[in-house]
């Protein structure tokens, strides 16, 4: 699943007429390096929920064959977060499920990602940006736990998740974060740290840094 529902309030004037995922970096769209990276990686059943502009996004995409992929869309008429937002698309997902923030750039090998037979979750952890100095949780022995005063990492926008963990969940809009703390404190949350590289893509600044690394590696 590509979560695609963001206004991408930080981003505008750029997202006034253009959804966050349609932004172009490297001359190509955020959302389309995710559904390359995913295609090449074996998965061809995608789901993308999508909110602001929505209708752009189907219209760039569309059915996803001529991309090697079926894509399936959920539409939100208001976004719902993230917990919302899978729990609204959980018809169309197959269990356990990889999810991918669509306003970040990385070189995550998708195919490479598994999640323990005992976990509700697996996350992927990058080395905190300046923009989040403090991180977002801990990493002991491959597993996640809270932020406390010791070093922490960052989550990368990438999990893997059992629909287990939403046991219980009423559809509207909700947060994911709680059901993961939660899962951490019954030791139910796997993770590793991804050392290659990672952006998100929040603002536009970061936009132009982005497209100016990758027409550099194209250069290269």
């Amino acid at each position: 699943m590509i979560l695609a529902a963001g206004r991408g309030e930080r981003m505008r004037p750029l997202t006034d007429h253009t959804p966050k995922p349609l932004l172009r970096a490297g001359g190509k769209a955020l959302i389309d390096y995710h559904v390359d990276a995913l295609v090449a990686a074996g998965i061809r059943c995608l789901v993308v929920n999508h909110a602001h502009l929505g209708e752009q996004i189907e219209q760039h995409l569309g059915s996803g064959g001529d991309r090697g992929c079926c894509i399936h869309y959920s539409r939100e008429g208001e976004a719902l977060e993230t917990g919302g937002g899978i729990l609204k698309a959980m018809s169309h997902l197959k269990d356990p499920f990889l999810v991918v923030n669509a306003d970040i750039w990385s070189d995550i090998d998708y195919a490479a990602l598994a999640i323990g037979r005992d976990d509700l979750a697996r996350l992927v952890l990058v080395d905190n940006p300046q923009h989040n100095p403090e991180g977002d949780f801990r990493l002991e022995d491959a597993r996640v736990q809270p932020r406390d005063n010791r070093p922490a990492l960052t989550f990368s926008g990438v999990g893997i998740y059992r629909k287990a963990l939403f046991a219980g969940c009423r559809p509207g809009r909700f947060p994911l974060a709680p059901l993961l703390r939660e899962a951490m404190a019954r030791g139910r949350v796997g993770g590793i740290r991804h050392p290659g590289g990672w952006m998100d893509v929040g603002t536009p600044a970061r936009l132009r840094e982005l497209d100016e690394r990758l027409r550099a590696l194209r250069r290269d």
